[in-house]
């Protein structure tokens, strides 16, 4: 279960995240994921759209495997290897999370495994 949290107290959200999640339940950790493709063990995209698209292709599937959705997710971190991505990025994350998203962090980062502009972790809270 969760409920947004939102207050004119604060700044408002500048993108498909909430200021804040209050959570209760089965709670799921999803590990940073990089925009590998499970079939090939390769990143194959080489836009920050398609990788972003790859990278929340994984979390959704890890998630359906655990019996949650993406609507379970309470929180995400995402790290760029180049904040000018951020707009880009954005756009896809937007297409996966809809009505109430999760709080969400975002950083630039000196790198990120195999050389991905993009990885992702979540966690999620299911009943």
């Amino acid at each position: 279960m969760k409920k947004v949290i939102a207050t004119k107290l604060a700044p408002s959200a500048i993108g498909p995240y909430s200021q804040g999640i209050e959570a209760s339940g089965k709670m799921i950790f999803v590990s940073g994921q990089i925009p590998i493709n499970p079939e090939t063990g390769n990143i194959e995209a080489e836009t920050i759209e398609g990788q972003t698209r790859q990278v929340l292709t994984n979390i959704k599937n890890i998630l359906e495997a655990s019996g949650a959705d993406m609507s379970d997710v309470v929180k995400t971190t995402v790290l760029l290897s180049d904040i000018a991505d951020f707009t880009a990025m954005n756009g896809v994350y937007a297409e996966f999370f809809e009505g109430d998203c999760p709080a969400r962090a975002a950083f630039q980062v000196a790198a990120i495994p195999k050389g991905a502009k993009v990885e992702i972790e979540a966690i999620a809270v299911v009943g």
